[in-house]
């Protein structure tokens, strides 16, 4: 068989896909690996790659998670990485010996198809490498991300490389309509396949507040307890006290992102139900936001970017299934069985 990359942005179900996908080919029968160039090394730090342990053991892979996950990227790699060539070379060595006696091999993604590019590293150009077809996962939330889909669609056709299709996954339900009449249409209509449609799932989907914090570092001002309470939403705390209230009433599970001097906007959230409070700048808060937020169990993270910067950073942030969540990864298999084509899937690769 054939090897398949899975590919996409963050947050785009990358893993959750590889999870059902590979599970269900080993209940067709199916050896099957597991592999990634490329992790992400986190804010805090965190240098093992969390998807490269929760395949380890799903799949029952019987090699170190070095050699899983041979590289780790960061926003600003340049800096520790010089040789090209070293690299390109230790995770080709890690390949071959992931992909000993195995009929598929999975390769996850990075974080960005094109992460790494400069490198020789990204999605494109390891997947003619790997000699694996590609399926594009597309985390739709507006016409932009279809472009951004059609684009990088166009990219691997251009490289010849076979683009089984694309799986649309945790559609929200007020565009799911949408996703079904129009952005599928509008991929055929370019030659491009849709493979599945997977409807959202909050219990699958929803980042805790360690997976926020993992990716914005910073300090824990309180409820370190609670930092496996999930994240639905998010609101940003940057208008008057009366504007923000309507919206924080509205969002249930959410994270509000505020500047640390907003005692209002903090005391008001804390009030309503909230996940945890961001509070930018550096700036600490008053005594009383911490109080009320210990008394109430909603954790504290204090951030030294500023508002904006921190924002940006939390579109890195997505669920990661991890090996001992059994109800999710049964839930990943039925979001293969029930929305997408696997069946197809593994007769292309044949």
């Amino acid at each position: 068989m054939q090897n398949l990359y899975i590919t996409g942005t963050a947050g785009s179900a990358k893993t959750a896909m590889a999870v059902g996908l590979g599970l269900k080919l080993q209940q067709e029968g199916y050896k099957v690996s597991y592999f990634k160039p490329i992790g992400i090394t986190t804010a805090t730090g965190y240098t093992v790659d969390e998807d490269g342990l929760l395949m380890q053991k799903v799949l029952g892979i019987n090699h170190p998670i070095d050699t899983i996950v041979p590289c780790t990227t960061s926003p600003f790699y340049l800096t520790r990485y010089h040789q090209n060539n070293e690299i390109l070379e230790k995770v080709t060595e890690a390949f071959e010996k992931v992909s000993q006696d195995a009929d598929i091999v999975l390769i996850d993604g990075a974080i960005f198809p094109h992460s790494m590019a400069s490198m020789k590293l990204d999605d494109a150009t390891l997947a003619q490498k790997f000699n694996a077809a590609a399926i594009h996962m597309i985390k739709i939330k507006n016409d932009f991300s279809l472009d951004q889909a059609v684009f990088f669609n166009r990219y691997f056709h251009c490289h010849k490389i076979p683009l089984l299709g694309n799986v649309f996954y945790n559609v929200p339900r007020q565009i799911l309509a949408k996703t079904e009449g129009v952005y599928k249409t509008i991929l055929t209509e370019n030659g491009f396949e849709t493979l599945g449609i997977v409807p959202h799932r909050s219990e699958l989907t929803a980042p805790t507040v360690e997976q926020y914090y993992q990716v914005l570092g910073g300090e824990i001002l309180c409820g370190e307890d609670k930092l496996h309470r999930p994240v639905e939403d998010s609101v940003v705390g940057a208008m008057t006290i009366e504007s923000a209230l309507a919206y924080l009433r509205r969002a249930p599970n959410k994270a509000v992102i505020t500047g640390g001097d907003r005692a209002d906007i903090a005391l008001a959230a804390l009030e309503t139900d909230t996940s945890v409070l961001i509070l930018t700048g550096g700036l600490y808060p008053d005594v009383k936001v911490i109080a009320k937020a210990d008394e109430k169990g909603v954790p504290i993270i204090l951030v030294h970017h500023d508002t904006f910067a921190t924002i940006e950073r939390m579109t890195e942030v997505s669920n990661r299934i991890k090996p001992e969540d059994e109800d999710n990864i049964k839930m990943a298999v039925e979001n293969v069985e029930q929305y997408i084509d696997w069946q197809g899937i593994i007769e292309s690769l044949k």
